[in-house]
């Protein structure tokens, strides 16, 4: 990723940044289309479509926001993630640390 400062923060604090997401409008076409099958789903719950067909829409929105994830988190490995662990090995044990913790979350 670009824009994003020299070497992960102090250990103890979050190594949240601003960066300039790459493939931005990708990134953000993905979203608004994400946003279309989520209003797809109000639409249908407001018209009582039948429950599998809405299951199916939530199933698709679950797909669509994963692969939004997949995408963020290989931006992150090989821009962020990369940087830090050039920095050194005490910052990169942090930022894989934290990697991994967001990790852990996704797939619960």
């Amino acid at each position: 990723m670009t824009g994003a400062p020299d070497g992960p923060p102090p250990a103890g604090e979050s190594l949240s940044r601003t960066v300039v997401q790459p493939d931005k409008r990708a990134l953000l076409n993905r979203v608004r289309r994400i946003e279309g099958q989520v209003a797809g789903l109000a639409a249908m719950l407001d018209n009582d479509r039948y429950c599998l067909d809405i299951l199916t829409q939530v199933s698709a929105v679950k797909s669509a926001l994963d692969g939004l994830a997949v995408q963020l988190l290989a931006n992150h490995a090989d821009g962020c993630l990369r940087r830090a662990i050039g920095a050194s090995e005490a910052d990169g044990d942090a930022a894989i640390a934290e990697v991994m913790e967001v990790i852990r979350r996704m797939i619960r």
